[in-house]
């Protein structure tokens, strides 16, 4: 009862292990996604920049609306990078709580494991020392047998005596 209820356990670990591990794939998929897009932005931003660089005195009041544009938007990515900063700082605390159940859980598992065996030794002892003395016993039953036996045979003999002397008295 005990294993199967550590085997369930064990299962419940692992089925949360498996849980968590989804999750934090999901979310570097997530970060992956972020990642190239802010680098799409940053090429974006160069390229802006190089055709800003050309353009720059036939289109100053272009200038200076395409300078504000692009403020705003590495603000706006600036922003949502640092959202995504802290949304990855959070996860991976709560990765490494994950981690740290996990080790409590495998160092449980194996003080389990070790109880187990414990168990099993004992049970195999006690169950070798009453398989001796079921062996003993047989034998000593056995013996006993033996002698009635013996003491049933000399107690026909002596019968078949009496009976005899009986006769021949007659």
């Amino acid at each position: 009862f005990l294993y199967n209820h550590l085997q369930q356990k064990v299962r419940n670990a692992e089925a949360l292990a498996q849980k968590y591990k989804q999750q934090q794939e999901a979310l570097s998929a997530q970060l992956q996604v972020v990642y190239e897009h802010r680098s799409r932005l940053e090429r974006s931003l160069q390229k802006e920049r190089g055709e800003h660089k050309k353009t720059k005195e036939d289109f100053l009041v272009y200038k200076l609306e395409a300078q504000e544009a692009l403020n705003k938007e590495k603000q706006d990515s600036m922003n949502r990078y640092g959202a995504l900063s802290s949304q990855h700082k959070i996860l991976k605390n709560q990765h490494d709580d994950v981690k740290k159940q996990l080790l409590d859980l495998q160092l449980q598992h194996n003080s389990l494991k070790l109880e187990h065996r414990k168990a099993l030794e004992t049970h195999s002892q006690k169950y070798a020392q009453l398989q001796q003395e079921k062996d003993s016993e047989v034998t000593n039953l056995q013996d006993t047998v033996y002698k009635l036996r013996e003491e049933s045979k000399l107690l026909r003999k002596a019968h078949q005596e009496v009976h005899s002397q009986l006769l021949n008295a007659q």
